[in-house]
C-alpha cells in the first residue's frame, strides 16, 4: 500500500518549490533604516555593526538615490547628535534647522517620491541617553510627551511622510495626531512603535546614535520603567489596540525574531498595516558568526528576513535590506 499524497512532491526541484511558495519577500516590504551624522563627506562604519554607516547629509543624499535604484522606496531616519547640543529636555530636537528637519529635506529634495519616515524619542538628544525628561530619577510621561509632540510637528513640516514616534511613553500619539490634524497636516502618517521591548538587542544601535543610559547615580540604567517587559504578551495587544484607537496608522513591533509570537498575535487581531524592526543585535549576531565561518551570511538572512514576514509583518525595518535585495535577484 502506496500513500497517496507524497508531500515530497512539491518539494522535488527550485522550480516546484517557487510555484508553491506560501511567503515570498519583495522590494516594497523593507524600510531603510539611515544613521545621519553632522559634516561633509563623512561616511563611518559603525563598528558594532561592520558593514552599516553614518552618513553626512550630502553623502546620504547619494545612498537614498542609489536605494531608489535597487527598488527601496521607503526610509526611517535616525540621527547623531553632537554632546554639546544635548540636554534634559532634548531642546536641539526641536530647531527647525536641525540635523533631522535637514536630513528629511536632504531626502525629499534628492528623490522626492523616497517615503520619509523619522524617528521620535529624546534619547539621542538626552544627555541622560532616555527617551523623556528626567526629573529626580523618574523619567517624566506627560512633560516628555508635550516636547515629543512638538517634535512630530517639526518633523512633518520638514516633509516627513509619516512619524515614528519610539518612546513608549503614555498617550504620546494621540497628541501628536491632535497637533498634526490643527496644524493641517492631514496627511502625515504616525507609525507607532506599539509593541516595543526592554531588549538587549538593541546595544549596537546604541553604539551608532551614542545613545546609551548613562551610568549617574539616581538615573535608571535601563530603559524597563517605559519599555515592555519582554515577559509579557497580552500587554503587547494593549499597547497596540490603544495606539490604534488613538490614531496610529501604522504599529511596529521591536524587536523581531525572538517576538515573532507577538507579532502573529497582533497580526490576528487587528487589522492594520504591521511593521517589524530587525534590530542591531540581530544584524550583528549574523555578522559575527558569518565572520567566524558559522553560519552561511546570506542564507541566515533571507531565512529571517522570511519568518518576519511569514509570521504577519507587511513592513520590515531591516540592516539587511540592500542585502535582501541584492539576493532576491
Amino acid at each position: 500500500m502506496y500513500p497517496l499524497r507524497r508531500n515530497r512532491r512539491l518539494r522535488s526541484n527550485e522550480v516546484i518549490r517557487g510555484l508553491v511558495r506560501e511567503t515570498i519577500l519583495s522590494p516594497d516590504d523593507f524600510l531603510v533604516p539611515l544613521f545621519v551624522t553632522e559634516g561633509s563627506n563623512v561616511k563611518e562604519e559603525i563598528a558594532s555593526m561592520p558593514g552599516y554607516y553614518r552618513y553626512s547629509p550630502d553623502l546620504l543624499e547619494k545612498e537614498v538615490k542609489e536605494l531608489f535604484r535597487m527598488g527601496l522606496r521607503s526610509v526611517l531616519l535616525f540621527v547623531k547628535v553632537p554632546d554639546n547640543l544635548k540636554d534634559n529636555r532634548g531642546t536641539e530636537a526641536l530647531n527647525p534647522d536641525g540635523l533631522m528637519q535637514r536630513a528629511v529635506k536632504t531626502v525629499k529634495n534628492a528623490v522626492p517620491d523616497m517615503l520619509v519616515m523619522t524617528d521620535v524619542a529624546l534619547d539621542p538628544y538626552s544627555g541622560y541617553g532616555h527617551d523623556g525628561v528626567v526629573e529626580n530619577g523618574i523619567i517624566q510621561n506627560d512633560e516628555s510627551v508635550d516636547i515629543l509632540t512638538e517634535m512630530a510637528l517639526s518633523h512633518a513640516l520638514a516633509g516627513a511622510d509619516f512619524v515614528a514616534p519610539s518612546d513608549m511613553m503614555d498617550g504620546r500619539i494621540l497628541s501628536m495626531r491632535e497637533a498634526l490634524e490643527e496644524e493641517g497636516l492631514t496627511q502625515t502618517g504616525i507609525m507607532s512603535y506599539s509593541a516595543k521591548y526592554a531588549s538587549a538587542f538593541y546595544g549596537p544601535f546604541r553604539d551608532a546614535l551614542d545613545s546609551a543610559p548613562v551610568d549617574k547615580q539616581g538615573i535608571p540604567k535601563d530603559k524597563k520603567t517605559y519599555q515592555m517587559d519582554y515577559a509579557n504578551r497580552i500587554e503587547a495587544l494593549r499597547e497596540t489596540e490603544m495606539d490604534i484607537d488613538e490614531g496610529a496608522d501604522i504599529v511596529m513591533v521591536k524587536p523581531g525574531l525572538c517576538y515573532l509570537d507577538i507579532v502573529r498575535d497582533i497580526k490576528n487581531e487587528f487589522d492594520v498595516p504591521l511593521a517589524v524592526y530587525q534590530v542591531s543585535g540581530e544584524y550583528a549576531m549574523i555578522k559575527a558568526a558569518s565572520e567566524k565561518g558559522w553560519l552561511d551570511h546570506d542564507t541566515v538572512i533571507m531565512e529571517q528576513l522570511t519568518a518576519i514576514k511569514r509570521a504577519g509583518a507587511d513592513i520590515i525595518a531591516s540592516y539587511f535590506a540592500k542585502d535582501a535585495i541584492r539576493l532576491m535577484k
